[in-house]
């Protein structure tokens, strides 16, 4: 950020939204971010350990550190929050600077999933107004969307649960998508070996461990494999419905009717209303307003509706704000139960 009274702007217009300021713990334990972005994302934190043999790390991200705040604190109910300050995060680029200054604003705790959504947008936008930029585009995704597309798909249970966790990390999810067109569970050599595998191992300690699992563990997943094999040819055809969705983009106001004529001619039972979308306007001030169906995979945590938002200034496109939402975040950090989250963080590294 170029002026410490444009930062200032910005946050009293988010104040102004009826958002409480909060500060968040530099610190935090380092397994909450592996568990939550996979062991790959070891390499870009700052970690250390201290005396008592724990293992912690500078934060990497200001929503986790965020939503460890309302959990450890014990917060019941809504709560709208707002801060700034540092992400500390490694990069592969040397041109990136390890230090990216934010100002995130979030809405923790409410039920009102869709005006919450809308909230948050619209107090992205607002934030905007502050900033000079010729114009921008708003991208929207839905990984809610995606999810009950897969639920749909006539293929085996273990191989939906695959897809759907694994949506976020593009590369590894593309080679499921070969292997899923390419190879076949039902192959008699294989069944039969995987048979026979299956009969040997249930003689075996049901504790002892093979390749990381119990041989429990794998004894399900071979019964799971025979019981509902995965078939080329049903394969080929869910993986291409599944790459065409992914290739949907279109004004926003005309998502709904895109993707059931999507859904009505690839024979999926799926109806989607506009009302799962949080704006309804192709121009929204200066930014063009657009839905992606492969938008969203920058994050596991994220489980409905994403977006980001791009301006240009002068010649040069910025990525200057992105959010969502993440239902599931609380759950997984340690709560009891789920807790309904979204919120959004403005870059001010541009």
């Amino acid at each position: 950020m170029k002026s410490k009274n444009l930062s200032e702007k910005i946050l009293r217009s988010v104040r102004s939204k009826g958002f409480k300021y909060i500060e968040l713990e530099s610190v935090v334990e380092a397994n909450h971010i592996v568990q939550r972005s996979g062991e790959n994302f070891r390499k870009f934190i700052f970690s250390f350990t201290d005396q008592n043999g724990t293992e912690l790390c500078l934060r990497p991200d200001l929503t986790i550190a965020s939503c460890l705040r309302y959990l450890e604190n014990n917060i019941k109910g809504k709560e709208k929050i707002f801060y700034s300050g540092e992400a500390y995060r490694k990069s592969q680029n040397r041109k990136d600077s390890i230090i990216r200054n934010q100002i995130g604003f979030e809405i923790i705790g409410s039920k009102n999933e869709k005006s919450d959504d809308k909230e948050i947008i619209n107090t992205a936008i607002k934030s905007l107004s502050n900033l000079s930029y010729s114009s921008g585009t708003l991208k929207i995704g839905n990984v809610e969307i995606f999810n009950l597309l897969i639920s749909k798909l006539d293929i085996p249970k273990r191989w939906k649960l695959r897809l759907s966790r694994h949506f976020w990390r593009e590369k590894y999810f593309n080679d499921l998508l070969k292997r899923l067109e390419t190879n076949s569970d039902v192959d008699p050599t294989i069944v039969e070996i995987d048979k026979k595998r299956y009969q040997k191992m249930l003689k075996d300690k049901q504790e002892n461990i093979v390749a990381g699992r119990s041989i429990a563990e794998v004894l399900k997943r071979f019964n799971n494999k025979i019981k509902d094999p995965r078939r080329a040819i049903r394969g080929k055809k869910a993986s291409k419905i599944i790459k065409d969705f992914l290739n949907i983009n279109c004004p926003i106001n005309k998502t709904a009717k895109k993707l059931n004529s999507f859904f009505k001619k690839n024979k999926i039972n799926l109806i989607i209303d506009q009302k799962y979308f949080p704006i309804s306007q192709n121009k929204l001030s200066k930014l063009n307003v657009e839905f992606s169906a492969s938008f969203g995979r920058e994050l596991e945590y994220y489980t409905g509706m994403v977006f980001k938002i791009d301006i240009k200034n002068k010649s040069k496109k910025i990525n200057i704000i992105n959010g969502g939402r993440y239902d599931k975040l609380i759950f997984d950090l340690g709560s009891k139960k789920q807790v309904p989250a979204v919120g959004a963080a403005l870059n001010l590294n541009y």
